[in-house]
Order: C-alpha cells, then structure tokens, then sequence
C-alpha cells in the first residue's frame, strides 16, 4: 500500500488561503483516483514538534555513548521519543505533499522545524569521506505554495527562498523525484485573484490524477 503524507503549514483555511484551497483540490482528487492509498494529514501548526534544543542534543548523547533509554531525564525522553515517531513516519511514507504560504520570502517557521526533526544523519543521509548521501529512494514530493508576487521566474526569482530550500533539502536526503505547483500574482493582481485560485485548483486536480 503506498503511503501518503500531506503535510499542511497554514493558521488558515482553504475558505482564506489560496495555498489551502489549491491543496484540498489536490488531496480530494488524490483520494479519488488512488483510493487504496494510506493519505495521513499533518497540521504543521497543530503537531508537536520539538525544537533542536540542549534536551534533545544531550538525550541523543546519552543514547549515542549506550546508556540505557531510562537514563534520559523526563524533558530528553519525551522530546527525543517525539523525534523519533516524527522521523519514522516520514521515512515510511512513499509520498509527500508540502502545502504551505509564501512568508517573508520562505515558509513558515514549523515548517524549518519539521524539516529538522527528519533530516538525521545516519537516518535520511549519512556522511562519507566524499560528502553526504542521501538515504531516501524512491519517494516523492510536491510542494504547493501560494506566492503574492510573481517568482517562479522573472526579477523575483532570486528572492524565493522557501521552495528552493525545500527542494534542495529533499534532493541532500536522496528524494529526486520532486515538482512543484505554485499559485502566483493574485496580491500583485487582486483583480485577478479568483481567476488565478481556479487556474490553481484547476491545476491541482490534472496534476493529483498522475501524481
């Protein structure tokens, strides 16, 4: 059974996003046409996602040196076992979509922090005396990101940060196979804005039905 994950980072709905609407256009014809697919729906801003913190770098020094998991205080136990049910879930899971807003050039900051929480070396990519590899093969990844202005090319493009980060990070981990659905101009061209929602969602639906 192939398993999906589609990972949401929005305070907002699809009645008030752009981005959210794209993607639940995106997951419901998912649904349809693949209908024995596990989809699991993350809430970036619902889940608990621990911080890289003093916690968690001396609950993994601990387990790295071989104590004993009983060893960790109760802040390293539940932060580090939080972690790890965050990685393994991802690793398990065949395919990805990242459903997220443009802020300030990126996304938003749960996203950096799930990002942490499943980039591990040793797990998703290891060192080698020639650089890292990455450990994850055979996945894929969408990301659908509404954008206020114009960046997918043009003078902008050098600003957009977010996707570039995600793609690059997904490509250091060893997921290849990624593409990217993005939503553009409508605070530009609010005139426009239902005309580029619906070429969005319109998008979505053909790109859900091979993905």
């Amino acid at each position: 059974m192939t398993k999906v994950l589609f990972i949401t980072a929005n305070p907002n709905d699809e009645n008030r996003s752009f981005s959210m609407a794209v993607g639940k256009a995106f997951i419901e014809t998912y649904k349809e046409t693949n209908p024995t697919d596990e989809i699991v729906t993350l809430d970036l801003f619902k889940e608990d996602i621990p911080n890289i913190d003093a916690d968690v770098f001396s609950g993994w020094e601990k387990l790295r040196a071989g104590q004993q998991i009983d060893a960790l205080s109760t802040e390293e136990l539940a932060k580090v076992g939080r972690l790890n049910e965050i990685l393994d879930q991802f690793m398990s899971t065949d395919k990805m979509i990242f459903v997220t807003p443009m802020w300030n050039f990126s996304f938003p900051s749960v996203v950096k922090a799930y990002i942490d929480a499943v980039a591990v070396p040793g797990k998703t990519f290891r060192y080698t005396e020639t650089g890292a590899i990455g450990l994850l093969h055979g996945k894929k990844v969408l990301h659908i990101q509404a954008r206020g202005d114009f960046y997918s090319e043009g003078h902008l493009a050098d600003e957009e940060l977010g996707d570039r980060y995600l793609k690059h990070i997904m490509n250091f981990m060893g997921i290849t196979e990624y593409e990217g659905l993005f939503i553009e101009g409508h605070a530009k061209m609010p005139n426009k804005a239902e005309e580029i929602k619906a070429a969005g969602i319109e998008g979505a639906k053909q790109l859900a039905r091979n993905f």
